[in-house]
């Protein structure tokens, strides 16, 4: 275990000790000269328009990206774990978009959504008559949008979570659910969706901790625009510690948002980990 402990503690923990250690001074990233603000990072990260607005985009696609592909992926793995004789096919057309780059992605679909009249949807709008939508130039719209491309290349990915889960259930339960008289919607709902509670655990926490972290695919569909509509906290900690040279407040900001991705996970887990005790 040496090895990968010595690793884990260069790389991860010695610096996020220092990023809890410049988070309260004004360290700019450069002069070896900076001195101790106490909690003043910490009020500023709150005090700011653009750090509160990125928090709450980040929350927002954070919270809905989960919801809104659990609710898809329970039925697409459903209809993967059926019968047909194309669902080889159908899983891997779902699963292909998971595995390509997100940046690339978002380049992709930052052309096809493009506002101008040189995007792909556009142009098609024009060639048929009607005048071009801004779409990604809509603040509202814009994080739609982003929603809507992060649930199209998720979806299937973790619709295998939840087939790999229907595939171990017995089904002996639905044999005896047959012969007691149990429908289709009464089987689902008493066999399959309880027993499907630790693949939901594993699905849901996977994708809060990567919608509340996603920066490259806001950052390759939007860069964050229009204004801050789609800047997510990731964005802005790199802005400030980076492009700003404001490294103290750019700390500040991670430890905070460690702080919010800690807490969410361990509730999330917490929940759904109790949830899974009652169901079975």
């Amino acid at each position: 275990v040496t090895p990968a402990f010595v690793i884990y503690t260069i790389l991860t923990i010695i610096p996020l000790g220092f990023t809890i250690y410049y988070s309260f001074t004004n360290f700019n990233g450069l002069s070896p000269n900076y001195s101790f603000v106490g909690l003043e990072n910490y009020l500023r990260s709150f005090r700011t328009s653009s750090i509160v607005t990125s928090f709450t985009n980040s929350v927002v696609y954070g919270l809905s990206v989960p919801i809104i592909i659990t609710l898809l992926a329970i039925p697409l793995a459903l209809l993967l774990n059926s019968q047909m004789r194309t669902r080889n096919l159908q899983r891997t057309v779902f699963f292909f978009p998971s595995i390509v780059s997100a940046l690339f992605l978002g380049f992709i679909w930052n052309f096809i959504l493009s506002p101008s009249s040189q995007g792909l949807v556009n142009s098609l709008l024009i060639s048929l008559g009607f005048e071009k939508r801004l779409l990604l130039a809509n603040p509202t719209m814009a994080m739609v949008l982003l929603i809507f491309v992060s649930v199209w290349a998720s979806t299937g990915w973790h619709a295998c979570i939840y087939l790999a889960n229907l595939q171990m259930i017995d089904r002996t339960y639905y044999e005896a659910a047959a012969i007691d008289g149990a429908g289709g919607w009464a089987a689902f709902r008493n066999i399959t969706f309880p027993m499907l509670a630790p693949a939901m655990t594993v699905s849901v926490m996977f994708l809060l901790l990567g919608g509340l972290k996603a920066f490259d695919l806001p950052f390759a569909l939007t860069n964050g625009g229009p204004g801050y509509a789609t800047t997510m906290i990731t964005q802005t900690i790199i802005a400030e510690g980076v492009n700003s040279s404001q490294v103290g407040l750019a700390s500040a900001m991670s430890v905070l948002f460690l702080l919010l991705i800690a807490l969410a996970t361990l509730f999330q887990v917490g929940v759904m980990r109790r949830r899974e005790e009652r169901l079975s």
